[in-house]
């Protein structure tokens, strides 16, 4: 059967029936009733995290230990990275004052959206690593500069991102002092697509520093964004409580960024980099709720 970009037709074919299924149920899951179960957003993130790992097993059987390994790791990185991306999310629809309907039909769209924006910026980056080598450098520069982006970000900051605090000055301002109802929501998928598309910018080339199977990074990449709306209302009570996981991530793109400037030099087995980036996400979960503030009792306040 014929190939393309590291996996038979077939194969692809086969992946987006699934892909379309899994997202046919999200929304017959997802889009019932005035409130979402966080048990359910919990258990369908689960399922979802569960068919990733096999079909990381799948491709162990079908391509080899070393693709399945950087499956997993890829699936972990752009999953870290989109629960960075779900406090920007929290923090946009808080501020626009969202119902719950309005968040599901926005988060729909934008993960739709994102499928599309993911799949382009994919084989474009992995062409053109093909065709320049040299962009390694600059991709692996790149992700230290974000990295240290992120160590400086202050967790005492609450306010949006850049590029969201731009698109509520120019395009969102009259949005938030209007009935929302009679608004069109085009403009806030938008500034949901604005968001992934600028995390896009530093997940992508973190995955492509892990490998170059274009099949490998698209399907890892996918797998993570249709867990990215049963995430957001598994997660909306506790994001806030996450305090310390951007660090995490700046730890992971520190990492990448230095093994795809010094992969011509120094190949480091995709097992370590898997361990390394769980790890390293489970010591800032942990930091995170250890170093929560409690909260103040009654008795002590005046």
């Amino acid at each position: 059967m014929r190939t393309f970009a590291g996996a038979s037709i077939g194969f692809w074919i086969a992946f987006h029936v699934i892909v379309a299924l899994l997202l046919f149920v999200d929304l017959v899951l997802l889009q019932r009733g005035k409130t979402i179960s966080i048990k359910a957003a919990w258990s369908w993130t689960g399922v979802l995290a569960a068919l990733a790992f096999c079909f990381a097993l799948l491709l162990s059987q079908t391509q080899g230990k070393q693709p399945a390994l950087e499956f997993l790791s890829g699936y972990l990185v752009e999953g870290s990275m989109s629960v960075d991306n779900l406090f920007v999310f929290l923090i946009m629809f808080r501020s626009l004052g969202l119902d719950i309907d309005q968040q599901r039909r926005v988060l729909l769209w934008g993960v739709l959206g994102a499928i599309v924006m993911r799949a382009l910026f994919i084989f474009v980056g992995a062409s053109l690593l093909a065709r320049f080598e040299w962009l390694e450098f600059i991709f692996g520069a790149f992700l230290l500069i974000t990295a240290i982006r992120l160590l400086r970000h202050k967790t005492s900051e609450k306010g949006p991102s850049g590029p969201v605090r731009w698109l509520q000055q120019c395009c969102l301002g009259n949005l938030a002092h209007t009935r929302l109802e009679f608004s069109p929501l085009l403009l806030v998928v938008v500034a949901v697509e604005v968001t992934d598309l600028v995390f896009a910018l530093d997940s992508i080339p973190a995955v492509l520093a892990i490998t170059r199977n274009i099949f490998v990074v698209y399907t890892s990449n996918i797998f993570a964004i249709l867990g990215l709306r049963s995430l957001f209302f598994a997660l909306s009570s506790a994001l806030d409580k996450l305090r310390l996981l951007h660090y995490g991530l700046a730890v992971i793109l520190a990492f990448v960024g230095i093994k795809m400037l010094t992969n011509q030099w120094v190949k480091i087995p995709v097992t370590w980099s898997l361990v390394f980036i769980v790890a390293v996400l489970a010591i800032f979960t942990v930091a995170s709720w250890l170093t929560e503030p409690k909260p103040v009792p009654l008795s002590a306040r005046k």
